[in-house]
Formats: C-alpha cells, sequence, structure tokens
C-alpha cells in the first residue's frame, strides 16, 4: 500500500520512516533498484531548501547533477544500445516513467521530458548525421528542447518551406520546456509534404528565445520564434513529410511521463496531508478522526488510486501496442488534471492557515501539478480528442 500504518496503530508512517512512492504495476528487482536509486539521488540533490534557493535561477539546476542525473539512465532510456542507450525491463518507457514518478514526488528540477523524447527521437530517426547529438543528450553534456504544437498545448506549427537548396523555418511556439538553456531545438514544423522535423541550433540565426515566468519553482520555459531560420536538408529528422506517426509517438511518451510525473506529485501532497491530520491535534482528538475529513481524505485516496491506475494502464498499452493507447493517454490526462487539482486543493484547506503560506512545502507540488495539468494539453482539450477519436472510430 502507498499509504502505510505504524504498527501501533497511532497514525501513518512517514516519509522519513520509509513511505516509498510507489507505482501501482509490479516492479522488477532491477526497476525497483533504479527507482529507489533515482530517488534517494534526488531526495539528496535537490531537497526542498535547494529549490527554493533556486528559485530564481535562470536554469533551475545545477549542470553536475544534470549529468549526474543523465549518467543514472534519465536520458538513454528510449535509446536504442547501438546510440549508447538501453532500457532495463526491455521497455524503455515502463523504465522512464519511474524517474517521471520520482520527479513528481520530488518536484525535481531539469528537462526530463524534452530531453529524454528528443534522445529518442533523434537515435530513432536522426541517422548518423544527429548521433553526436545524441550522445550529448545521453551524457548530460548537451540539453534539448522540444518545440512541438502539441508540447506546448496549442495546434499551430511553425512553417517549413523550400528555399533553393535550403529549408526556411518560421513561426512562433509557446511555452517551450527548457528552451532558454538549451543547446540544441527538435522542432515539429508544418511541410508542404506533411509534417517534417528538424534539428536546430538555439544559437542559429533567426531563432530568439524569450524567457517566461511561471509558478513552477523548479522548471523554465520560454517563448521560441523562428524568423526565417535557414536550415541544411541534412538537418531533418527523417525524411521531409514522412515523421507524422513518429511525432504522434513522441507525444504518446511525453504525454505517458507528464501523467507519471503529476500523479507523484498527488501522492506526495496526500501523504503529507494524512501526515498532519495524525499529529494535528483540535479539541483534544487528531484531525484525522473527525468524519467530515475522513470523507474527504475517502475521497482524495479514491482520486488518486484511479490516477494511479489509469497512468499505469495508458503506459502498458503504448507498450503493447494497443489502439486505444491513445483513448487511455487523453482519458488519463482529463482524469488527472480535474481530480489532481481538487485533491492538492483540499491538501491546503485541510492544512489550514499554513497551507497558503510560502514557507510549507505543499505549494511546491501545487505548482509543479498546475503546470503539468496545462502542458501537453489541459484537461478540457483532451476530453475533447477523446471525443474525436470515439467518434473518428465510430465512422471507421
Amino acid at each position: 500500500m502507498r499509504l502505510a500504518v505504524r504498527p501501533d496503530g497511532a497514525g501513518p508512517v512517514t516519509t522519513a520512516e520509509g513511505w516509498a512512492h510507489r507505482m501501482r504495476f509490479d516492479l522488477s528487482s532491477d526497476q525497483e533498484f533504479f527507482r529507489e536509486t533515482t530517488s534517494k539521488f534526488l531526495a539528496a540533490s535537490v531537497p526542498v531548501a535547494e529549490l527554493r534557493r533556486r528559485r530564481d535561477d535562470p536554469s533551475g539546476h545545477d549542470e553536475a547533477y544534470w549529468r549526474q542525473g543523465c549518467e543514472l539512465g534519465w536520458t538513454s532510456l528510449l535509446v536504442d544500445e547501438a546510440h549508447g542507450g538501453g532500457s532495463i525491463s526491455g521497455d524503455g518507457l515502463s523504465d522512464l516513467v519511474l524517474v517521471a514518478h520520482e520527479f513528481g514526488a520530488h518536484a525535481a528540477p531539469g528537462p526530463l521530458v524534452p530531453c529524454a523524447v528528443a534522445a529518442g527521437a533523434l537515435a530513432s530517426h536522426g541517422g548518423e548525421q544527429h548521433a553526436a547529438t545524441v550522445e550529448g543528450l545521453v551524457s548530460g553534456e548537451v540539453t534539448a528542447a522540444w518545440c512541438d504544437a502539441g508540447a506546448a498545448g496549442t495546434t499551430t506549427s511553425p512553417s517549413l518551406t523550400t528555399d533553393g537548396d535550403e529549408l526556411v523555418l518560421t513561426g512562433t511556439l509557446r511555452p517551450v520546456e527548457a528552451a532558454a538553456g538549451a543547446d540544441v531545438l527538435l522542432v515539429t514544423a508544418d511541410h508542404a509534404d506533411g509534417t517534417s522535423q528538424v534539428l536546430v541550433s538555439a544559437d542559429a540565426a533567426g531563432v530568439t528565445v524569450t524567457p517566461l515566468t511561471t509558478i513552477d519553482l523548479t522548471r523554465r520555459f520560454a517563448t521560441v520564434a523562428f524568423d526565417g531560420v535557414r536550415v541544411a536538408p541534412s538537418d531533418l529528422v527523417g525524411p521531409a513529410g514522412a515523421p507524422a506517426d513518429a511525432v504522434a509517438a513522441q507525444r504518446r511518451q511525453a504525454l505517458a511521463l507528464v501523467l507519471h510525473e503529476s500523479v507523484g506529485a498527488m501522492q506526495v501532497g496526500f501523504e503529507m496531508t494524512v501526515e498532519w491530520a495524525f499529529d494535528r491535534y483540535s479539541f483534544g482528538r487528531p484531525l484525522a478522526s473527525y468524519q467530515e475529513l475522513k470523507h474527504r481524505f475517502a475521497d482524495m485516496k479514491a482520486w488518486l488510486e484511479a490516477s494511479h491506475a489509469v497512468a499505469d494502464a495508458a503506459v502498458a498499452a503504448i507498450a503493447e501496442g494497443d489502439p486505444e493507447a491513445d483513448d487511455l493517454l487523453s482519458a488519463g490526462k482529463a482524469y488527472v488534471g480535474q481530480y489532481g487539482g481538487e485533491l492538492l486543493q483540499d491538501c491546503v484547506q485541510i492544512h489550514g492557515g499554513i497551507g497558503v503560506t510560502f514557507e510549507h512545502d505543499l505549494h511546491i507540488y501545487l505548482r509543479r501539478f498546475t503546470v503539468d495539468r496545462a502542458t501537453h494539453g489541459t484537461p478540457a482539450d483532451h476530453r475533447q480528442r477523446l471525443t474525436d477519436l470515439i467518434e473518428m472510430r465510430k465512422v471507421a
């Protein structure tokens, strides 16, 4: 169980006493070791005090911390062995969501989603011309931002046109995670032949990156503008007009990662609040003993368990090639986005006055969840997407 109770029945086991932010599906011993190693590394490297200290840091994290995380395998799990990657279980995404869950549980900084997705895309479709970039992403020496309309939650992509022997990239995307500190940009663009992807240096002529201010203390987002950026055909990732299926796969990966990160933040907020309710006494009784709060905790626990279940089911569906994987991802993004927000707001309310102070840790997880809720499509966007998927299936 994710909510353990002391043997004497006096209350919940605290995080320090051994709460593990476990996921619902059964993990192999290697996966559990990997998850636990990541959790311990994050707890030691980016405790809450460090997150607060870096609140105004442009990058939000230390470069050495990111490289050490990459050495643990954060950016290599979607990369094949031929390019220096490899998975633990045979399914890189199932392993990588363990990291995403811990990122949510620790509100950890770092460009996990864009770098992991970009590394996988370049290894799978980039050919030898992008092998050095893949190597840099796997080692942590290079960071990437993924400039994709789906990731930014918009329907308008940059355009890619042909001019002689070159391609010209034009358009603006916002918000783009980790763009301000990225070395390279993986851009999804509309092309005459269909969707295309190109790899662009972040300091290329015509690229303007403008940092944005968000409510998340630990991650950085920016507006990226492409003003007639000249792109060589060798910078294409896959043939022009061909990567539609590849982009769809990348979006599935990103959605799965964001789902598990969101659930990780929900889990810690819930655990923190249960602990508080057992420790805080009112009129001689713990808050957790009052019937009204018991009902609220029961609702919150139900939302949390359902969120774990749908997030895990979505990853399993992707791994199995289930045609309804997209349905599960959108259903999960809509459900978690709605009920995760209610759960964490309830956590704030149950904490009373201290729940709305900056000094308390709870808001850090609420901030992380709120940004995740809006990225890669809002709950409303995914309800519409799920409706469209069902309607298309009926027509077919």
